[in-house]
């Protein structure tokens, strides 16, 4: 199937509040434009510089969203343009967010990162740490970022239950974040479920899906 099929097959089975990002790391520009064609706006990279390059040839109407862990260092090449970054996973990476977002006269929205999932290998906030940074007086001196809400991983398994249950967990800490709203924490964003878990993601309250392979085909190894 073409692209554009892939994102016309995806489409029909989300509900209208959840936001499609299409997965484009590795993807040469040109597989980028057949989707941009096709009407998606929303793609996911995982190194700064490839989605730097990419902004600087592709559409300015695109919004590039950082999916990938993020380097403290290398945030500066992408605040200028960056639309979403979902992988926030500490005090020390908002605050230098919050620095380059300055630099450039913006605000810069983040998704904080959560730790959903048992493997070791994956990155994020354990749920205790994450409830600690949202009430902390430190994070009320960031003005220039926007904390929009959640971002997990679900474990690597084909144990559905597992997955399911870590959504679950997910979306429940999700909504008891809503007595910490502030001007700069608007949590309405919850980013969970990728290519193999995102139907289980949405039945679970996912508003943000990441989906690659299923539109792509499956990716380069980088």
């Amino acid at each position: 199937m073409s692209i554009q099929n892939n994102l016309n097959s995806i489409s029909k089975t989300i509900p209208e509040n959840v936001t499609l990002i299409a997965v484009s790391k590795t993807q040469p520009a040109a597989s980028i434009l057949e989707a941009y064609q096709a009407g998606q706006r929303a793609f996911g990279e995982n190194k700064i510089q490839e989605m730097a390059e990419k902004f600087d040839i592709l559409p300015k109407d695109i919004e590039w969203h950082m999916i990938g862990h993020l380097q403290r260092n290398k945030v500066k090449y992408m605040a200028h343009f960056v639309h979403l970054i979902h992988g926030a996973d500490s005090f020390k990476t908002l605050k230098e967010i919050n620095k380059q977002a300055i630099k450039h006269n913006r605000i810069i929205n983040c998704l904080l990162e959560i730790k959903i999932a048992s493997e070791e290998t994956k990155f994020g906030l354990p749920f205790t740490e994450a409830e600690q940074l949202l009430k902390s007086e430190e994070l009320k001196n960031l003005k220039n970022i926007n904390i929009t809400g959640l971002m997990g991983m679900a474990s690597f398994t084909d144990d559905i239950e597992i997955i399911r249950s870590e959504f679950k967990n997910l979306k429940n800490f999700f909504d008891s974040l809503q007595k910490y709203q502030s001007f700069n924490v608007n949590s309405t964003i919850l980013s969970m479920g990728m290519s193999g878990d995102y139907k289980i993601a949405i039945e679970e309250g996912s508003t943000m899906i990441r989906v690659g392979s299923a539109i792509f085909g499956l990716r380069n190894k980088n």
